[in-house]
Order: C-alpha cells, then sequence, then structure tokens
C-alpha cells in the first residue's frame, strides 16, 4: 500500500486567513488518497509537533502533499520553521547525508546527498493573487512561472533528492467570484494525476 504524509503548511491570522480553504483542499485530497486506498498521515505545522515523529513520518513516505498559502511571496514563517526543524533532524537519516561534493569524486555535485530517491513531493498552494500574473513578462512575477517563483522550496525537496509532482494552486482566494467547486475539481483532477 502506498502511503502519503499531507502537510498542513498553513498559518493562522484571523480575521485575514483562518485555514478553511486549506482544510477544504486537505479534506478534499484525503477522498482521493481513500479512494486510491493510500495510506495517510498527517502534519499539521501550527501544532505541538515533535521533531522525531515527524522525522519518522518523512521516513515513513512515499509521497508527500505540501499544503500551504503563499504569504508574502513564501511559505508562512512558522512554516519555514518546520521545514527548517524536520529537515535538519533527518540529516544522516532520512534528509540528505551531505551537499552531495566528494573530494574524492569530482563527478558528485552540490545538491546530491539527498536520502529521498524514490519519494515524490507535491505542493499546493493557496494565493490572492491572479494566475494572470505567472508566466507573464509583464506580470507581477517578471515572467516566471508559478514552480519558478515558488523554486526556495522547491529546491528544498530536490536537495534531499525527492522528484517533483505537478504543482497545483488556487488564485484570487479572496474575490467574490472564486469558483471552489470547480477549483475542486481541478485539484482532484491533479491529484489523481499525479498520485498513481
Amino acid at each position: 500500500m502506498k502511503k502519503v504524509l499531507i502537510i498542513n503548511g498553513h498559518q493562522r491570522y484571523e480575521g485575514i486567513a483562518e485555514g478553511k480553504l486549506t482544510k477544504i483542499l486537505i479534506d478534499e485530497a484525503v477522498e482521493v488518497f481513500n479512494e486510491k486506498e493510500f495510506e495517510v498521515q498527517h502534519s499539521v505545522v501550527e501544532s505541538d509537533y515533535k521533531i522525531n515523529d515527524e522525522v519518522e513520518k518523512f521516513a515513513w513516505a512515499d509521497y508527500i502533499l505540501f499544503q500551504y498559502p503563499v504569504y508574502w511571496m513564501g511559505v508562512p514563517w512558522i512554516t519555514k520553521k518546520y521545514i527548517d526543524e524536520i529537515f535538519s533532524a533527518g540529516y544522516g537519516k532520512v534528509t540528505y547525508v551531505n551537499d552531495g561534493r566528494s573530494s574524492k569524486d569530482s563527478t558528485k555535485r552540490y545538491g546530491s546527498g539527498g536520502l529521498m530517491q524514490g519519494k515524490k513531493y507535491m505542493l499546493s498552494f493557496t494565493y490572492n493573487c491572479p494566475s494572470s500574473e505567472f508566466s507573464n513578462t509583464d506580470g507581477f512575477f517578471d515572467g516566471l512561472s508559478l514552480d519558478e517563483a515558488n523554486i526556495a522550496t522547491h529546491k528544498t525537496f530536490q536537495f534531499c533528492g525527492a522528484a517533483a509532482l505537478e504543482s497545483y494552486a488556487m488564485h484570487d482566494i479572496f474575490k467574490s467570484e472564486l469558483d471552489v467547486k470547480k477549483e475542486l475539481l481541478d485539484f482532484k483532477k491533479t491529484l489523481k494525476n499525479n498520485f498513481n
């Protein structure tokens, strides 16, 4: 049976970001994983998690679904704290053994010392900005794609040897005409394509 770790990277800000949309997306993901008969574990960055328990979850998982809102062009600060703590604690066991370079072998490159080979991850974001701001030279992100604009999170996983699955983003989340049902259909389609 395939195993997936769902990381809830939401940080609550009362009246602005309550976490309801993140919960809806995670609930939808759980339904898909149950249909596919995946084993599921959860991590919540805004909880009293135990670092060693989280490292064990990463060791256990075949797949990781990382769901979070993009705050100020990156992960929420508490989510960055979680990444720093868990990925560092996994050194030599789960995440990485070194940066990959070797004085004995010049073909070894930086970023090749990860221990998560064979594991796959999916980034799933919620954004206030419209999708038109990505892959648009006149857009706010200067032509960067969604994944390019989130390169730091991708490179964190890739440094540890994990392979990226197709990312998903729900945009314009504060717009009154946001069609959550339609967005969930797109999200579900992405999940079904990624996790098989």
